[in-house]
């Protein structure tokens, strides 16, 4: 980001009688002099039992990576004419796609503890 301001200082010495030019200042601040310091990382976090954030992610990643795949191969066989039954076909395959991955990705996790 830059400053601009304009100051009165003189760039030499008048000797035609003139007033004295102005003459811009530029500033440059820097983004990361602006942004404040990440803390250190001070403690951990040990899950008792399942990890539940780790199966939240891991079924989210795992429902998008399946289910689009899914639903553009099922979309093929039915008439959707326009958005609007297309977002719902979309909405209802995608719902089971993340019910089954939400299961399956609960139990690994179980069973990995």
């Amino acid at each position: 980001m830059l400053n601009v301001s304009y100051s009165a200082r003189q760039t030499g010495a008048s000797t035609t009688g003139r007033a004295p030019a102005c003459v811009p200042t530029v500033k440059a601040y820097s983004l990361a002099s602006a942004l404040p310091r990440v803390p250190e990382r001070v403690e951990q976090y040990t899950p008792e039992g399942v990890d539940y954030g780790w199966v939240m992610q891991v079924t989210f990643v795992t429902t998008i990576v399946v289910g689009v795949p899914i639903v553009a191969a099922l979309s093929t066989q039915v008439v959707l004419p326009t958005w609007e039954a297309r977002a719902a076909f979309a909405i209802r395959v995608g719902a089971v796609v993340w019910l089954f991955s939400a299961v399956i990705v609960y139990l690994y996790a179980r069973s990995k503890q």
